[in-house]
């Protein structure tokens, strides 16, 4: 069974961040280009005791790429 390794997770989902954070900070630039995927209302749940309620949505730019890329090369520096 292989061992996932995080240190490689926490990496692309700190680049995924710092790439949302660029995208805003250029908003009228190429970087903010993207696509949504997921749900765009949530979905609920209601049990008659209990009420669930699910929803996730991603929005990848090309900022948030461009940050992954860079953590996969910080990842093979550390390694």
């Amino acid at each position: 069974m292989k061992r996932i390794n995080w240190v490689l997770i926490a990496l692309v989902l700190i680049g995924f961040v710092i790439g949302r954070f660029i995208g805003t900070y250029f908003d009228g630039t190429f970087l903010n280009y993207g696509q949504n995927f997921g749900l765009s209302s949530p979905v609920e749940l209601n049990l008659g005791f209990i009420i669930l309620t699910f929803g996730l949505e991603f929005n990848i730019t090309i900022a948030s790429v461009i940050g992954v890329i860079i953590a996969f090369v910080v990842y093979r520096f550390i390694r």
